[in-house]
Parts: C-alpha cells; sequence; structure tokens
C-alpha cells in the first residue's frame, strides 16, 4: 500500500522535492543537527505526546470547533462556508499549536530562553504565553513598522513578560524581523533556541511546525463528517509562510479534496505591492531555506507589503513549494481591498472579527461560494481574531454602517 503523504515527505534531509533543506552558516549546523535529533527522539514519545496533548485539552481549549457560516452563505447564494475556528484557540490564533511544543522542545534541550521573529504579533504572542507558562525568557523581534499597526499584540507581549525587539533596517517588517532575531540567536544558540513561527526556515523546523499544526486538520476532517456526514470539497487558508494552511491541508492531503492557499496581492502586480510568492516568485534560497520568493533585479529578496502584517514575507515555506510545484495545491488571491470587505463582512454578518490575514482566505471564499452550486461545502482555517487589527482597520477603512 501506498504510505501516507506525511510519512514521505520531507526526506530525511529535510527536502519536499527540490525545496527545503538546511543552508547554514558552519557554527550552525551541529545546533540544528541537534535540534533535529531531538525532536525525532521527542515526536514518538509517549510522555512527551501526553504532556502535549494534556496542554491542548486543559489549557488551549482544544479542539477548536467548526463552525456553519449560515449568513455569510445565504449572503454568497452559493456553497456552504464553514470555518474552524482558530480564532478560539488560546491567544486567539493557531499560532500556540507549535509554540507550546517548541517551548517543551527547548526545555528537553535545555535551553533557558526563546527567541524569535513576528509580523502580526500572533507568533509573538504565542511564544511569550507558552514561555511564561514553562517559565523560560522570551524575546520577540518585530518590525518598527508592525510595531505600531499591532499595538495591541505588542503591549500583550510585554505583559506577558517578553523582550520586544524592533527590527530598524530595511523595511521594517517581516523579513527583516527573521533576520534581526537571526542574527541574535547566532550569538546566542548555546543558551537559546530559535523558534520559528511557520513552515519556512531550515530543517527541521518547516516538517516540526507542519506536524505541529497538523493537530487543525485532524480535528477539522473528523468535525466535518459531523457536519455533512463527508468530506469538504475546498479547504482555503492564507498563505504567508503558510502554518496555518499546511495545518490544516495535513489532514486532507492524501484526500480527493481541492487545497486551496490565498497570498496576498496587496496593492498591484508590480514587485513591492503584494507578496505573492507562489504566484511571482522564482527559487531562491532565503533564510536558511530553498524556496520560491520574490527577487529585486539583482535576484537578492525583493521588497513586498500586505495589510496582513503576518503575510507580507517574500517567500514561503518549502512545502507550500512543492505541493504547488506538482500541482496538488491551489494558489489563489486576495488584494488589500477585497481583505478588508471580507473582514467587515464576516463581523457583521456573523458575529466574528477576524485578522486580516484570515480575512484573506474569507474573501477568496465568498468569491468561490457564489460561482459554486448549493450541494457544495468550503471549509476556511479561521485562522486568527482580529483584535490586533481593528485600530489599523477602523483608522484607515471607513465601518461600513448597515449588514450587507
Amino acid at each position: 500500500m501506498k504510505k501516507p503523504y506525511l510519512e514521505t515527505q520531507p526526506d530525511e534531509n529535510g527536502y519536499f522535492g527540490k525545496f527545503g533543506g538546511a543552508f547554514l552558516p558552519p557554527m550552525l549546523e551541529e545546533p540544528f543537527a541537534q535540534i533535529q535529533k531531538e525532536y525525532e527522539k521527542i515526536k514518538t514519545d509517549p510522555e512527551f505526546i501526553e504532556e502535549l496533548k494534556y496542554v491542548r485539552k486543559h489549557y488551549q481549549g482544544r479542539p477548536t470547533p467548526i463552525s456553519f457560516a449560515k449568513n455569510l452563505t445565504e449572503h454568497c447564494g452559493g456553497a456552504k462556508i464553514y470555518l474552524k475556528r482558530e480564532d478560539l484557540n488560546h491567544t486567539g490564533a493557531h499560532k500556540l499549536n507549535h509554540c507550546m511544543a517548541e517551548v517543551i522542545l527547548a526545555k528537553h534541550l535545555g535551553k533557558k530562553k526563546v527567541i524569535a521573529e513576528t509580523g502580526a504579533g500572533q507568533h509573538g504572542v504565542a511564544l511569550a504565553t507558552a514561555a511564561a507558562y514553562f517559565g523560560l525568557e522570551c524575546e520577540i523581534h518585530m518590525g518598527e513598522v508592525d510595531i505600531v499597526k499591532e499595538h495591541p499584540n505588542v503591549v500583550r507581549m510585554k505583559i506577558l513578560g517578553a523582550k520586544v525587539v524592533p527590527a530598524t533596517h530595511g523595511l521594517k517588517t517581516l523579513k527583516e524581523a527573521v533576520d534581526s532575531a537571526f542574527g541574535v540567536y547566532m550569538e546566542t544558540y548555546e543558551e537559546s533556541l530559535f523558534c520559528i513561527g511557520s513552515v519556512v526556515g531550515p530543517h527541521p523546523f518547516p516538517v516540526m511546525v507542519r506536524d505541529f499544526q497538523s493537530v487543525v486538520g485532524f480535528e477539522s476532517k473528523e468535525q466535518f463528517l459531523e457536519h455533512e456526514d463527508k468530506l469538504p470539497d475546498h479547504v482555503i487558508a492564507c498563505v504567508g509562510g503558510g502554518s496555518n494552511a499546511m495545518g490544516i491541508f495535513a489532514g486532507f492531503i492524501d484526500d480527493d479534496v481541492e487545497l486551496i492557499g490565498v497570498e496576498p496581492m496587496g496593492k498591484g502586480e508590480k514587485l513591492g505591492e503584494h507578496a505573492a510568492s507562489l504566484t511571482y516568485g522564482e527559487e531562491g534560497v532565503m533564510h536558511g531555506f530553498n524556496s520560491i520568493m520574490l527577487k529585486d533585479a539583482e535576484g537578492e529578496p525583493a521588497p513586498v507589503y500586505s495589510i496582513g502584517s503576518g503575510i507580507d514575507y517574500p517567500s514561503v515555506g518549502p512545502e507550500h513549494a512543492y505541493l504547488s510545484s506538482i500541482g496538488r495545491t491551489k494558489v489563489a488571491l486576495c488584494n488589500d481591498e477585497e481583505a478588508v470587505d471580507a473582514f467587515y463582512k464576516l463581523s457583521q454578518l456573523e458575529g466574528i472579527i477576524p485578522a486580516l490575514e484570515t480575512a484573506h482566505a474569507i474573501a477568496y471564499a465568498m468569491k468561490l461560494a457564489k460561482i459554486l452550486p448549493s450541494d457544495k461545502t468550503i471549509l476556511v482555517n479561521l485562522s486568527g481574531r482580529g483584535d490586533k487589527d481593528i485600530d489599523f482597520v477602523v483608522d484607515n477603512h471607513e465601518i461600513p454602517n448597515a449588514k450587507f
């Protein structure tokens, strides 16, 4: 019998086809090899599995439910839209799923501190939460632009005890936060662990984060069968680095279900106006892994933009690059205007305020639902809530004064 996909990808060197790997400075090769060795050991350790199960059930509040978006479905007038409610996961997004596990890993490695980057702040809040729970120090690097834009999450991180370090170079957004965090980790790797916030980075992080996030997909598969007595026809998630998408895709990857990753089209097609890596990018190495990335004229990572701070990244997880290249996943686009429209529509029709990143997936689901018959179903990973975005959105986009 054919082995399940998750047992065959990546290979022992962390490659999904030609994408992935670990492109590291010599001083970090041994630390990353230790991380991989420890992960391989603990992922099947009954004690680790039980600890993670306990934390997820009694602290995070898992399983998160699936909700039928009845009013949104009626508004679109076509396929049924369902929402996997990761906004109800503790801290308000899917990020805690891998952060709790990464901090447990850090403790197994004898580390005293965790370091990470964050864009929208959701990963930063989740890691600060996990560090507080397990008693480790936490340092979060965040672009200056995003610190202003996502102020509520910055305050949350500080309240939780994390040190927030501004990235002040370049565009001062997510890529620069990764640069800054990686630089500090290179100087402190003996006592700290760089807890990468998505399915990106050198091996083993793309597979680790996917595995820790796969709980979303496996829960969804079981729950959706309870709703419809069949699997969804389409599963949709936003994609920047791609952790929430790989999490939900993992549960359906061996099934006859269309998997759709929605990239941020931002303000237009020109370089620097969007962050649609799979759509407009080419093969390249950045931040220690080979994938599809947006490049400038000199072949360096291009400037990117999105209204969603968590998805304005010039590359994408190597597994997403692989799945797209073999045709297993479909790539769709959503611009800022469509994302804001979806933000308000979901809020006023369903009473759920989504994160701007998540709103990209909602927007495409609405577009797709309108052209599908009513017997078709769509499942959207509602990867985060929009508390962090409300000030920014209302300051820049007028609130509609009535339901649609």
